[in-house]
């Protein structure tokens, strides 16, 4: 049974599941974002079992949005491939149109989609566009990169650093709330920017080193035992120690 099949039913106001069809764009929206985020997961840990199904609760996601649009009269399922088809060959011309490969494919690519965006986009801000609903880091380098192509941008990383530095100090001199709030947002801002110089992908970076932390910290436990939580700081600082040495020569 096609996938667009099985929704149709899910949402059918008489035979259907209650809870699907007591959703709307605005509650699933959510369980999209977890999808996006266990397919990443998946890939990190090079699980293709994991990634195969993942990739189905995704596909899942964009069957049901396609499906409450298709009841609001607005598009289908079919619609969305029509239209993300039609936007990568609109996009590729190095590719299928004069059948000639370039190796400035992405320049290109750039270049059409800024094009299309000023089309369909009142706000000529360089800016405009960019989803707000994007994690804050991922949106950050977004922002930094639309600025970059009017030439707002440091010619090399000396900048940048110098940049985080600056912002380390401002976040030492804060003395309220919102002042620490506003200089670690500045700081941290300027890191992304670091990142972005050094073609590092903050989220991956940030997400790897969540994972280390989260690993070398359950090393730590298991090492500690029961006691772990009552060791004094100086004892758990040599536990963590241990476990980096672990790593290093697993």
């Amino acid at each position: 049974m096609p996938l667009t099949t099985v929704m149709a039913r899910l949402r059918d106001p008489e035979v259907g599941c209650p809870w699907d069809i007591a959703q709307d764009f605005a509650s699933i929206a959510p369980y999209t974002i977890e999808e996006a985020y266990e397919v990443v997961d998946a890939i990190e840990r090079n699980d293709m079992a994991a990634l195969r199904d993942e990739l189905g609760d995704l596909l899942l996601q964009v069957a049901f949005h396609s499906r409450m649009a298709e009841q609001a009269g607005h598009f289908s399922m079919q619609d969305v491939i029509d239209g993300i088809t039609r936007k990568m060959i609109r996009r590729h011309p190095h590719v299928f149109g004069d059948g000639v490969r370039r190796e400035d494919g992405h320049a290109q690519w750039e270049a059409i989609k800024a094009a299309e965006r000023a089309e369909k986009e009142p706000d000529p801000s360089a800016l405009s566009g960019v989803a707000t609903a994007l994690p804050a880091l991922s949106r950050a380098e977004k922002l930094q990169k639309r600025a970059a192509r009017t030439g707002f941008d440091w010619p090399d990383t000396d900048g940048v650093v110098a940049k985080i530095e600056e912002e380390l100090k401002e976040v030492a001199a804060a003395r309220t709330s919102a002042e620490y709030e506003e200089e670690v947002g500045d700081l941290l801002f300027a890191v992304v920017n670091l990142a972005r110089h050094l073609k590092v992908d903050p989220e991956t970076a940030l997400r790897r080193a969540n994972s280390k932390f989260e690993r070398r910290f359950r090393t730590m436990e298991a090492e500690g035992g029961l006691s772990f939580a009552a060791m004094p700081l100086e004892d758990k600082e040599a536990l963590w120690q241990s476990a980096k040495s672990q790593e290093r020569t697993d």
